[in-house]
């Protein structure tokens, strides 16, 4: 999958290029980076295994698959990849279950997102059951969702960017994304978009055609259009 990126992008009618915004989930939009860690926490505690803290940024934003299988060389866990991917998902959605709180600045973002009727797309590296669980407790209607089981390759490949945008009808290069990780930064930068950075875990440096931001406070309709102006390397 290869997207063709214009040297520069024609402005549309209110002066941007931004056509559609695509948004992380965990860690992004809700605080749930944290409750993946406890689940993994908990499910190798029950395999008899004691997770290192120092391993926590290495599975941080990953597709489940590459995250279960570091664990399970790691600690050299007696469990097959499938079963665990089936228990961290069961764990996970046992925590969310008690409920899923938004990051600072996300429901303000997602209203003015919803006010201006600008094409928005959930992009997370969960699986579907997972992302169906969250989207019920989200205050917003998305266009299109795209999980990390039903794409070939998940982030940080450019595949799922590249499906929500052609889900959208919107050229990559149009598109602002809202990431948390460098896994999911790597993706959306790959597919050709344009990213603003926030992270959760483990810090990300600024590039060209990349923002980084401490919180999604910074972050509202203007930035947005505007980040669409800076100039790519």
């Amino acid at each position: 999958m290869t997207s063709a990126i214009p040297a520069s992008p024609a402005r549309t009618a209110d002066g941007s290029a931004l056509r559609a915004v695509l948004l992380d989930m965990d860690g992004t939009l809700v605080d749930t980076e944290g409750f993946w860690w406890d689940a993994e926490v908990r499910v190798f505690a029950d395999l008899g295994h004691e997770l290192d803290e120092a391993w926590r940024e290495v599975v941080v934003g990953g597709p489940m698959t590459r995250s279960a299988g570091y664990l399970i060389e790691v600690t050299g866990a007696d469990i097959a990849l499938p079963e665990l991917t089936v228990r961290l998902n069961d764990a996970f959605e046992k925590r969310i279950s008690e409920g899923v709180p938004l990051m600072p600045g996300a429901a303000r973002l997602l209203t003015e997102l919803a006010a201006a009727e600008l094409p928005t797309a959930l992009v997370s590296a969960s699986h579907r059951r997972i992302i169906d669980r969250v989207l019920d407790s989200l205050p917003h209607d998305f266009a299109l969702s795209v999980a990390g089981d039903e794409v070939p390759r998940t982030k940080p490949h450019p595949d799922p960017y590249l499906l929500a945008a052609q889900g959208l009808g919107v050229e990559p290069w149009r598109c602002a994304v809202v990431e948390d990780t460098a896994t999911g930064v790597a993706s959306a930068e790959a597919a050709g978009c344009r990213v603003v950075a926030v992270p959760s875990v483990a810090p990300i440096a600024a590039a060209p055609g990349r923002i980084v931001v401490d919180s999604l406070r910074s972050v509202d309709l203007a930035f947005l259009r505007a980040l669409m102006t800076e100039p790519r390397s």
